[in-house]
Parts: structure tokens; C-alpha cells; sequence
């Protein structure tokens, strides 16, 4: 579309939700100021922050695999479902859990489509469409909210880091588009998002809240000035919700048991529950997730016991613990119908994807083969 926008009614265009991707400006000789339109593209998004800031139980979703590296989109249909019958309001979809770093992004913005399209109307749709490239979250951002997921996840650039003047900047950028949540977690991308970040940004209609992995003290820190924020830390997210007024929790652990962490989040104060599911949850990040949730859900029989590289199952020891923990706990309180077991080496794939193709590689010491290894190197390439 092109078009000719006078200075006085940009505010009205950008009321809409429009965004100029590409213009020109025009300063007449009578001082009138005119922009030029060439391209623009209207959100998508239909939901508003408000329906996002009401979410207790948001599950960061695991991402299942086929033996030949694609998506096992049944397990995952599955697994989603499971988390909507046991109270899950949210998934998170293509997070670090869901191994959206081991994804392309036409992997990534096709699975987001695909939860919304078979569950869009029972859960809240939460994309992961962050980067540490702000060129790339606001392509991905605007793929997200155009296949229709109802909020975004935007990390802050990560690795390379940035000042905080350019953090603002960067999610100044993603915010225009659709409610979004701002995930920090230093331990992952190395800089922790100073509150002043969050105080300024929070101005945008558009910010539902922050899920936030630095502590309790931060998360008071935030609430008391009426920002709404989710833990990030399974086991502190009890106490998060009643002594320090966050929302809610963006969880890990309710991946395997989604009835019990609702509970945990809306039934009041439960310190013997938090007490029982801590073991587990400390299990669970023995390891950087999502290597001891794989293992996991694999040996619930939830999903096949395939690893995308460089993650690998938790040793066998691990495994024989886990099944314990089942025990404890209850195996009716997991995900799933099958009994639990413990599963060998031999039983798990571990899979490298190629922009070619990809190669299966056997996990059990007699799979582990130098030809073999040698095909890995090669396919790297």
C-alpha cells in the first residue's frame, strides 16, 4: 500500500497497530511534514496484555522427537492436552524447554501455528520468538502474532550482551506488536535485566509481566509496584505466590505433573505439597534443562527417547532415581498411562540436524562407534 500520512494524524495510525516498515519523509517549504508510506504490516494479535497477566499455571512445553529428528507432533498433541484436562492455562512454545535453540525458525513459527490452531481455544498460546539479534526477534515476533500465538516470550540479547539503554531499545521494538512476557534468567544469557529496564518498558500497554529467575527479593520488588510477574524457579515458586505476590509460575516440573502445580498455585499456601515436589525438582535441574525432563518424560513412556544434540540423557543411576521419585510421589500424579521404567543406554537416539538431512546417532557404548562418529563429523561440516 502506498499513501500519504500528514504529522498531525500519525498517532491515529499508530493507534491502530500499524507498523512502518519502510518510508519516506517529506518536509514541505510550508513546514507541513508529510510520511510517505511504502510497506506496513498490522498485528495480528487479538488478545490483550489483561489476558495474559491473569495466567497462574503456564507450562513451559516440551518439544518431542521422531526417531528421524522431525517433530513427533502426536506426543507433543498429547502432551499439550494433558497439560489443558490438569489445569494448565499457558504453554510456552519453542522456549528452553522446548529446545527452541535446537530449532530453525520455519521449525519454530510452524509448531507455534500448530498449537494454536489445535489448542488456540482451550490454552494461551506463548511463543518464544526472543533473540539476542533484535533484527531477528521482530521477524519472528511478527511471524509469531501472524500465525496467531496470543502472547511472546522476549529474552534480552544474550552473549554478546548489550548496555541498558539498549536493552530498552531492543524491547521497545518487540512490544508494539502484542502482549509480550520479558524472561530473565542471567544464568542463561549472562546479563541480568536491571529493574530500571522493566520500571521504564512497563510504561507499554503491551507488557503482561516478567517471568523472573534472579529471586523472591526481585519478584517483591516488581509486585509492590504492580508489575506482574511469574517465577521462573519451580522450587521457589510456592513462595512466590504467597509471600511475595507474583502471578503465578511458568514451570518446568508441570510438564510431568500439571494437576499438582496447579494446586500449588491456586489452592493457598501448601509447604507439605512444596515439600513433597522439591526431591523432584531438584532432580530436575540437576543438569541445565531440559536434559533431566527428557529423560523423564522418555522414561514415563510420554514421549520416544529421542535427543536433538547436544543434549544426552541423565546416566543410568539418574534414571533409576527418577523412577523412585515416581514412586514417592505417586504415579497417578504424573503424565501419561504407562508404568514408569528405567530405560538402558541402548534404548535412547541422539540426533544431529543437518540443514541437509539428519543423522541418528545410538547412544549405548555398542552404538557409540567410531564410523559412526566419523559420520557426525562429516555431516557438521
Amino acid at each position: 500500500m502506498i499513501g500519504g500520512v500528514e504529522n498531525g494524524d500519525l498517532h491515529k495510525l499508530l493507534s491502530y497497530q500499524i507498523f512502518v516498515f519502510q518510508c519516506e519523509v517529506l518536509k514541505l517549504k510550508t513546514g507541513k511534514i508529510i510520511i510517505i508510506i511504502i510497506s506496513f504490516f498490522r498485528s495480528f494479535s487479538r488478545t490483550s496484555a489483561e489476558d495474559i497477566k491473569s495466567l497462574r499455571l503456564i507450562t513451559a512445553i516440551k518439544t518431542p522427537y521422531l526417531p528421524d529428528g522431525r517433530f513427533d507432533l502426536e506426543a507433543y498433541d498429547a502432551l499439550v492436552n494433558m497439560q489443558i484436562v490438569n489445569g494448565a492455562e499457558g504453554v510456552i512454545v519453542g522456549g528452553t524447554t522446548g529446545e527452541g535453540q535446537l530449532m530453525s525458525w520455519d521449525e519454530h513459527i510452524m509448531l507455534i501455528g500448530h498449537t494454536v490452531n489445535c489448542f488456540g481455544s482451550s490454552v494461551k498460546v506463548i511463543g518464544n520468538t526472543g533473540s539476542n539479534s533484535t533484527r531477528e526477534a521482530i521477524h519472528a515476533t511478527e511471524q509469531g502474532f501472524a500465525v496467531g500465538m496470543h502472547a511472546a516470550l522476549h529474552i534480552n540479547p544474550y552473549y554478546g550482551k548489550t548496555s541498558v539503554e539498549g536493552m530498552v531499545s531492543h524491547f521497545d521494538c518487540v512490544l508494539p506488536m502484542g502482549p509480550t512476557i520479558i524472561y530473565n534468567v542471567p544464568s542463561r544469557t549472562g546479563q541480568d535485566i536491571p529493574p530500571r529496564v522493566i520500571h521504564t518498558i512497563a510504561q507499554s500497554p503491551n507488557l503482561a509481566g516478567v517471568k523472573e529467575c534472579v529471586g523472591n527479593d526481585r519478584v517483591e520488588q516488581y509486585t509492590d509496584k504492580g508489575i506482574v510477574v511469574w517465577s521462573g524457579n519451580d522450587d521457589q515458586c510456592h513462595d512466590a505466590r504467597w509471600n511475595h505476590g507474583a502471578t503465578g509460575v511458568i514451570s518446568v516440573t508441570s510438564n510431568l505433573l500439571p494437576g499438582l502445580m496447579r494446586k500449588l498455585m491456586f489452592e493457598g499456601r501448601n509447604t507439605e505439597l512444596n515439600s513433597k515436589l522439591l526431591p523432584l525438582i531438584d532432580w530436575l535441574f540437576q543438569e541445565p534443562n531440559p536434559i533431566a525432563l527428557n529423560t523423564a518424560l522418555a522414561q514415563l513412556g510420554v514421549v520416544r527417547p529421542v535427543f536433538r544434540l547436544p543434549y544426552m540423557p541423565l546416566p543410568l543411576a539418574k534414571r533409576i532415581e527418577f523412577v523412585n521419585l515416581v514412586k514417592k510421589i505417586g504415579r497417578e500424579n504424573f503424565v501419561g498411562e504407562k508404568n514408569v521404567q528405567v530405560l538402558d543406554d541402548d534404548d535412547f537416539i541422539l540426533i544431529i540436524t543437518h540443514k541437509l538431512h539428519d543423522v541418528v546417532l545410538g547412544y549405548g557404548r555398542r552404538q557409540m562407534k567410531m564410523p559412526v562418529l566419523r559420520t557426525i563429523a562429516f555431516a557438521c561440516l
